[in-house]
């Protein structure tokens, strides 16, 4: 583990991109936040994608070829290492950009006059890197790269957000046009047809590829994967009897992945 992110070494060029699984915030960082720890506890169980490590590592455990696991060690409401850090960022327009100011409520989560540079440097900068340099690495050895991006969301919008009234299917798959081929979205689809319906890009679209590849090098292959988390979670956040179906899609479309 290094400062922040865990990686596990695979042997084919596929990482499972787990960002949001973790409720973990450094007792330094949790003092420049406004809520009382009963309303963090809230704010981390409506936040942290929980239980997607699980679904990760459940999913190539069978697997005689492994793929990478790229984990974020800390809660994304330290930094959120998926966000655009600069102005490219709509989540900027709810205060909800690579470091967040607001709640999912709306409340303010840090001072509006935070500065987010020095979470940037020690934090963002660094996970960006690592994965940069993975994706790199994997790019020389086999000349291909896919990057699958293992999320949940609510079965209800939060208050703050910027896609109101979109469809929240069982199964979103978030594609990109550049970096998901058509076949590789279809095998998506079917895969993950066994756990429910299947919709492309609703409520949440595009998936993670490192800056320097982003619409620039199409070697580098990306899916990012949204469970509904009531198909695997029961009210308390704990794992059910659907997680196996989640687990066992994800197992399929890694193995049936053409990288």
């Amino acid at each position: 583990m290094s400062e922040g992110f865990e990686v596990t070494a695979g042997q084919i060029p596929v990482i499972l991109h787990v960002p949001h699984s973790s409720r973990l915030i450094p007792e330094n960082i949790r003092s420049a936040i406004l809520l009382t720890d009963e309303e963090l506890s809230y704010e981390l169980d409506q936040m942290t994608d929980s239980h997607t490590d699980l679904i990760a590592h459940n999913a190539v455990a069978d697997l005689s070829l492994k793929p990478w696991i790229f984990k974020n060690q800390l809660s994304r409401l330290v930094i959120d290492p998926e966000r655009f850090p600069d102005e490219r960022e709509v989540m900027n327009k709810v205060g909800m950009g690579a470091v967040y100011i607001k709640t999912s409520t709306g409340k303010n989560l840090r001072d509006e006059d935070f500065n987010p540079k020095p979470l940037i440097d020690k934090y963002f900068k660094p996970y960006a890197k690592a994965f940069t340099d993975l994706v790199s690495n994997l790019l020389v050895k086999h000349n291909g790269v896919l990057i699958i991006d293992v999320h949940s969301y609510r079965l209800n919008q939060h208050p703050n957000a910027v896609n109101h009234g979109q469809a929240r299917p069982p199964i979103c798959l978030g594609t990109d046009d550049f970096h998901t081929p058509k076949w590789l979205a279809q095998l998506a689809k079917d895969c993950f047809s066994s756990v429910g319906e299947v919709i492309e890009n609703q409520p949440y679209s595009g998936s993670y590829v490192p800056l320097d590849f982003y619409g620039k090098d199409q070697r580098v292959l990306s899916l990012m994967l949204e469970a509904r988390a009531d198909q695997f979670l029961d009210e308390k956040l704990q794992p059910h009897a659907g997680l196996v179906r989640v687990v066992s899609a994800l197992s399929s479309l890694i193995s049936k992945s053409k990288v």
